[in-house]
């Protein structure tokens, strides 16, 4: 089976810049051992895969070792696959998957996606999160991730992670974040539990970081930036119990792959 492949980079203005990820189109699902065995072999922080539905695509997304709940950046992704290569007219897509309904809005080049907001509660800071980075967060919450807050910029990008402790976490990854003078915050993003040792930019992850910010800066528009080697700049507004995050994306690859079922 001959099947279309993308890798796009999302929240970039240029290649080389934000987050890559692999879009692969599909008329219907294939196993999922398969699609696993795709994202395996991209060996990208994520891989997405949609189908057309009734009202509108239903998206799944594999890291290179199992499936996840959700996908900012892959979703972004697999939207501008869609405005740009697959002739979708509207201004608006339309994806379901494993955290409900989500949305992408085109205006230009700018695409926001649409996602449920994931407020965090307070928690005790774990031994192994504070091993795995190597220093101490000022404040530790807890949601899909944990969220490590520091007090400086400077904090934030000295860590270097031990991603073998950070493997003992019982969440989804870490989600490290200061405020910035250039910003309203900076973040970084580990995810060695999900075969993600540090996401490039992370888009779900502002779910969580949306309605924290907001909370402590009072305004509900914020502008972050992901301080990870690739970096990337991320706009992110809390709108009651949705979060937009706003990016560009750009096309890096286009092409085909050939699958046995």
């Amino acid at each position: 089976m001959k099947l279309d492949i993308y890798q796009i980079d999302a929240f970039a203005e240029q290649p080389f810049e934000g987050n890559p990820a692999a879009v692969v189109p599909l008329e219907k699902w294939l196993p999922d051992t398969t699609m696993q065995a795709i994202a395996e072999e991209n060996n990208l922080a994520e891989t997405a895969f949609f189908v057309p539905s009734n009202n509108g695509f239903h998206i799944r997304w594999f890291t290179p070792n199992t499936e996840l709940n959700l996908c900012g950046h892959a979703t972004l992704a697999a939207a501008y696959v869609l405005f740009n290569h697959l002739a979708h007219k509207a201004d608006t897509v339309s994806f379901s998957s494993l955290s409900g309904s989500l949305s992408v809005i085109r205006k230009g080049n700018l695409l926001t996606l649409n996602f449920p907001s994931q407020p965090v509660t307070p928690c005790e800071v774990p031994a192994a999160l504070s091993l795995g980075l190597g220093i101490d967060p000022s404040k530790c919450f807890s949601s899909e991730d944990y969220l490590a807050v520091f007090e400086t910029e400077e904090q934030l990008a000295s860590i270097r992670p031990n991603h073998e402790h950070l493997k003992e976490l019982a969440y989804r990854g870490v989600i490290a974040t200061a405020p910035s003078k250039n910003y309203d915050f900076v973040v970084r993003f580990f995810g060695p539990k999900v075969g993600v040792p540090e996401d490039s930019v992370t888009g779900s992850a502002y779910t969580q970081l949306a309605p924290y910010w907001a909370n402590m800066l009072g305004k509900t528009k914020l502008t972050a930036k992901q301080i990870s080697p690739r970096s990337g700049k991320v706009c992110c507004e809390l709108q009651n119990d949705r979060v937009l995050i706003s990016g560009n994306a750009v096309k890096y690859l286009e092409g085909h792959i050939e699958v046995k079922i």
